[in-house]
């Protein structure tokens, strides 16, 4: 079944685009620059009687999608038969885009100021999109399968599920009402929105209402709780604040498994296969999604799907059996995939919360062996054995707050603090090894290439352990070296020492040039042949480029010193190559 693109036009819209086409947006950028900035595209799926699942609707009508990702949004944008989601449903999932492809703005360059400052789990993803969905299924005698059966979805490079899981709540119903001229309305309104800018509160207007919510930055002091933004102005009707736009209801995620959060953390750090197996897809791409939060703020580095059919594109790659099961989180809702994921080591099979007394019901650890029928109870099935000890008083502090009927808010904000300590006292060991990596300031000398930093030695990182390990920080007892060594093998480890090691090459450059910046160029070169003097011009000229275009953190005022003592530098040479050098 190829579920074809049977796209109809929005009325009017076509004119509309062709007519932004001809008129550059007042501050010169792109047609649909600014709802770029926030979304690649709305989606409407239907269900077609002799298509299948079908895409109605795409828009912008200048969206690119490839045929592939039409195919795989088709798919992950309907519960699966066996969820029975009547009414309205929403749910996530994320799949791989075809990167390399031309966009409508240069948001998304390489670089980007947005990436620059915000958080890891913030930060928009050149690989992957998110599709957040709102899907309705209501009995309508009109049509001849008895049900209408519909998915709005939102396409995004940014992983703000609480956010946009808002903005379709005020859109979706709406729509499902007035259809295409309502769309139309939405998306005109959201290129008017101020980009996303980590470190600000926006004021978001939709179909009446406003949206405020605060995009964190990286420089926010970590371990606070999330700033509910108060309104700036008096905006009426009174606006929706979200406290965070992707932050998960950790409690309600984890609440049948808070007595297991050490040995999750423990499966989420070392990037091992994990598939989540739930009645509904709402639960099992939330699960997900507060997995992959569970080690912030190191990047998780594995591949993660909140909602995963036997439709998706990757099925044959993630099932396959003739290799060890990739690294990557699935949420699924499927029975048949019970049999299919037998060999996977680590399966959550969670069902609808249950309470013993005012508690919710904790699930057990069982055997994968006894993984084998369609009606499988609830628990985690794995053999895994947890390098560090359960943390008592956090389970304590926890079944206390739900005696004494806390909110969900302050029981997810006491989970969080705790799972962000713990990844903090594993990570801050590591940290302070590669600092001792870098070379000294002393040794970074303007007239020669800056000194190497060091390689990561996991034997002299152990070493370290005793003296300054997070032992020292963390009331935790157990295997933390056998934790490292374990880490050292995951993807999260290469990932995390990657990104690391090139921030650590640009502050070593950064050094470089303010060492430059101060040297005296124009004594430098009374000694050197023309040859030579040229060859170090045209380098300042491509160091300040770099430094320019990738923002390497040095001060403006340095940077126009050093382009002043280049022009002096030029202005000592012949006539002949000072035309040459400026002409170039």
């Amino acid at each position: 079944m190829d579920p074809l693109d049977s796209s109809i036009s929005l009325g009017g819209a076509s004119e509309a685009a062709a007519a932004r086409e001809d008129v550059d947006s007042p501050d010169g950028s792109l047609p649909w620059a600014r709802f770029s900035a926030w979304l690649e595209c709305v989606c409407v799926v239907t269900f077609d009687l002799e298509l299948g699942q079908a895409i109605e609707l795409v828009y912008p009508l200048d969206a690119k999608l490839t045929e592939k990702e039409k195919t795989s949004i088709c798919y992950l944008s309907f519960p699966d038969s066996y969820s029975g989601c009547l009414g309205d449903t929403q749910f996530s999932f994320r799949l791989r885009h075809s990167v390399g492809r031309g966009n409508r703005g240069a948001w998304y360059e390489d670089g980007d100021l947005y990436n620059r400052d915000a958080p890891v789990p913030l930060q928009k993803e050149q690989s992957h999109l998110y599709g957040y969905v709102y899907f309705r299924q209501v009995k309508d005698d009109s049509v001849k399968r008895g049900y209408f059966q519909k998915s709005l979805v939102l396409v995004s490079r940014l992983p703000f599920s609480q956010l946009f899981r808002s903005l379709l709540q005020v859109i979706a119903p709406e729509y499902f009402e007035k259809q295409e001229p309502c769309l139309e309305a939405v998306c005109n309104e959201i290129d008017q929105w101020p980009a996303p800018l980590p470190g600000q509160t926006v004021n978001l207007p939709v179909m009446g209402i406003v949206i405020q919510v605060r995009i964190s930055s990286k420089d926010d002091k970590l371990g606070d709780s999330p700033v509910t933004p108060g309104p700036k102005e008096n905006l009426l009707p009174a606006p929706i604040i979200l406290s965070s736009p992707h932050e998960q209801d950790l409690f309600q995620c984890f609440q049948s498994m808070l007595i297991h959060v050490q040995m999750l953390w423990e499966l989420m750090l070392l990037g091992e296969p994990v598939v989540v197996m739930a009645p509904s897809p709402t639960m099992c791409s939330e699960t997900v999604l507060a997995l992959v939060s569970a080690v912030a703020p190191l990047r998780y580095c594995c591949d993660f799907r909140p909602y995963f059919t036997i439709h998706d594109s990757e099925f044959k790659e993630y099932t396959t059996r003739t290799q060890a099961p990739p690294n990557v989180i699935l949420g699924v809702t499927n029975p048949f995939f019970i049999k299919t994921f037998q060999f996977w080591p680590h399966i959550i099979r969670l069902g609808d919360v249950k309470m013993a007394g005012d508690l919710p019901k904790q699930v057990k650890i069982k055997k994968l062996a006894k993984l084998k029928s369609l009606d499988t109870k609830p628990g985690i099935y794995t053999a895994y054995k947890t390098f560090l000890h359960k943390d008592k008083m956090l389970i304590k502090r926890l079944l206390k707050g739900i005696q004494k009927k806390r909110s969900c808010e302050v029981l997810s904000a006491l989970l969080r603090r705790h799972l962000l300590e713990l990844t903090q006292n594993f990570i801050i060991p590591l940290e302070r090894y590669l600092t001792s990596l870098m070379p000294l300031q002393r040794s970074i000398s303007p007239w020669k290439t800056p000194p190497q930093i060091r390689p990561f030695n996991q034997e002299e990182f152990v070493g370290t352990l005793e003296h300054a390990g997070p032992q020292l920080t963390s009331v935790l007892k157990g295997d933390w070296l056998g934790l490292y060594r374990r880490f050292f093998r995951s993807h999260n480890f290469d990932g995390w020492y990657r990104l690391r090691l090139r921030e650590m090459t640009q502050k070593v450059e950064s050094l470089h040039l303010e060492v430059i910046c101060d040297a005296d160029l124009l004594a430098w070169t009374k000694e050197k042949s023309e040859v030579e003097i040229v060859d170090l011009i045209l380098k300042l000229r491509e160091k300040l480029l770099r430094a320019r275009r990738h923002q390497l953190g040095v001060e403006e005022q340095l940077l126009g010193r050093l382009e002043s003592s280049i022009h002096t530098v030029i202005g000592s040479l012949p006539d002949d190559l000072q035309e040459l050098l400026h002409r170039h």
